[in-house]
């Protein structure tokens, strides 16, 4: 049919287009206009500031609690490690109306008009966020029941469209019958969305094997191949050259059972059969079976069920947060440990970074930290994790801190041991990791308001380096022997020692060293000179590059100016961390 668009004005054609853009498509809607706006969403720079006495362990770290709003949080993370993070797991508030979703500082209940937009509002502008960090074989994983789980679908296919579903996973969160509503709730979903989906299908894990799945090999006639199990040889469906038939020991003769084929082309069953791996059941006229060894699994595939005998259940998860604190009550709705494993053994490998911006009672840190004691990781091959948690407070309860108080105290008692409910020592899993808070920066004061140790904790989160604090010392001996005011240089390495401790800090990455140079001196610029004679090259971020610059003509050295370099990633969408080279950051 002729569309007769060449015969119409411009004024036709404008008002066509603005009708057209004012027609709803197909996916989800919600009154964003309608609503009040979020007001945690906000145009300010974020720094973190580190909490020596609520960080955990000696460093420096890979691991990070961060307090405060999870926009602002995963802002920050944007800057510091966009592309980088393997897998998310959040589980968000559910909305329930039961006052577990706080939106601009009050609770929405069940009776607000705009109780689904607020949620959705509230948790595309974090979605839209977390996709941003996300690896190119990266994958996230939501908890949700049935409050939202719909919606929730369609705003994930939203944000990382329609193609990037990798399932809808069932957890039976519950083993004893449930009366109370007119069908029994028993289960919670997970939805699984990834960046790529091929590239996830090729890296993800396969799950160990169970006792209950270890149970069917048997050794009955003690192969030296060691234990096995019959697996059928057929198929559903129609094959021409898998239809022959197979004559058993017995010489009785078997064709494929009606309605499909054998697995394998004649040919490939003879090899079977040479190789002793053909079985015939006990009387040898069964329907063949091939037989699989034990030996030969490198695991199973996991499936969208996840029974409670796996993965645990509610009662489990109560009982896990009783055994840290001695109470039920300092976190109402935990997640078991077992079924946040199971999602770190699908997605993760050792080495990579597991990230939980609903971090709660701080279940995905002690997940990581018992796959790390189950790997014998060190550190530098060890699952590292982000939590970010906010404090909760209201203005009915201004001062609680569920970050401090339970999320961290959780994660320190991990790693440093506990005595349990009946008062028995829980040995520690080890590790440790920094408390960092947020903190807003009007974006027309950070040039004045940005503090040294903010600048180096966010550099070093950039070049992937393991996080040492800002240091200061008073006095610093320079090489003619003489103590000098505190404008020299701190030494820091990856995770090695501190060799001096002085405003310039230096971490030594595996590109060359990073430095951070607050003052230019005489006294500095010969030690950074030595620095580059054992480092090689360097990217030196200073607040008068030019001016460096001029002072050292180096090849092997880059510059960057701060704060305008961190400014500019944090207002930019980057992708990847930054690489230490002569050629820039």
């Amino acid at each position: 049919m002729a569309d007769h668009y060449d015969d119409y004005s411009r004024e036709q054609l404008m008002r066509l287009l603005r009708e057209r853009d004012r027609r709803p498509h197909f996916g989800l809607v919600w009154e964003r206009d309608e609503i009040d706006h979020d007001l945690s969403v906000n145009n300010d720079f974020v720094a973190l500031d580190q909490d020596a006495t609520l960080s955990c362990g000696a460093g420096p770290q890979h691991n990070l609690i961060i307090e405060g709003d999870n926009f602002d949080a995963l802002r920050y993370l944007r800057m510091t490690y966009a592309g980088r993070i393997k897998c998310i797991y959040i589980d968000p508030p559910y909305n329930t109306g039961n006052r577990d979703f706080i939106y601009n500082d009050h609770f929405v209940d069940k009776d607000d008009n705009y109780r689904h937009s607020k949620w959705l509002e509230f948790m595309f502008r974090r979605l839209e966020l977390a996709k941003e960090l996300l690896t190119e074989d990266g994958v996230m994983f939501v908890s949700i029941d049935d409050n939202e789980v719909f919606h929730l679908g369609l705003l994930m296919e939203q944000v990382f469209g329609e193609a990037s579903k990798i399932a809808t996973c069932i957890w039976q969160k519950r083993y004893s019958r449930e009366n109370r509503g007119a069908i029994g709730d028993a289960h919670e979903y997970l939805l699984v969305y990834a960046i790529n989906p091929d590239i996830f299908k090729v890296q993800r894990n396969k799950l160990p094997l169970g006792e209950k799945q270890l149970s069917v090999y048997k050794n009955p006639n003690r192969d030296p191949n060691g234990p096995w199990r019959a697996v059928a040889l057929s198929a559903q469906g129609y094959r021409p050259n898998q239809m022959y038939e197979i004559e058993t020991p017995s010489g009785k003769r078997h064709r494929p059972p009606e309605g499909s084929c054998w697995k394998v082309i004649e040919p490939q069953y003879q090899k079977l059969l040479k190789e002793n791996k053909i079985y015939f059941g006990k009387k040898g006229d069964a329907i063949p079976s091939k037989i699989q060894y034990l030996k030969d699994i490198d695991g199973i595939v996991p499936w969208t069920w996840w029974p409670h005998e796996e993965v645990g259940h509610t009662d489990e998860a109560r009982k896990e947060i009783q055994d840290v604190f001695g109470t039920q009550t300092a976190f109402e709705t935990p997640k078991p440990v077992r079924l946040v494993e199971r999602i770190l053994r699908i997605a993760t490998k050792p080495g990579d970074i597991c990230l939980d911006f609903f971090a709660g009672s701080g279940t995905t840190a002690q997940a990581v930290l018992n796959l790390n004691k189950e790997d014998g990781a060190t550190n530098a091959s060890a699952r590292r994790f982000i939590l970010v948690s906010s404090t909760e407070a209201t203005s009915d309860t201004p001062d609680k801190n569920l970050c401090r108080d339970v999320c961290a105290e959780r994660v320190r008692r991990v790693i440093t041991g506990y005595d349990n409910k009946k008062g028995q020592p829980v040995e520690g899993l080890g590790g440790g990791f920094a408390y960092l808070r947020c903190r807003r920066i009007p974006a027309a004061t950070v040039f004045r308001g940005i503090e040294h140790a903010q600048i180096w904790t966010a550099l070093q989160l950039i070049h992937g380096l393991a996080m040492l604090p800002y240091r200061l010392d008073s006095r610093l001996r320079g090489n003619d022997g003489i103590q000098h005011e505190n404008d020299g240089v701190q030494y820091g390495n990856d995770g090695v020692k501190v060799v001096s401790q002085h405003p310039m800090q230096v971490a030594q990455g595996p590109h060359g060293a990073l430095i951070y140079l607050p003052k230019i001196s005489d006294l500095a610029l010969e030690a950074l000179q030595a620095v580059l004679e054992t480092a090689g090259q360097a990217v030196v971020y200073c607040w008068q590059p030019a001016l460096l610059a001029q002072r050292l003509t180096d090849p092997r050295v880059a510059f960057e100016a701060i704060p305008a370099f961190l400014v500019n990633r944090f207002g930019a969408r980057a992708n990847g961390s930054v690489k230490l080279s002569p050629g820039g950051a």
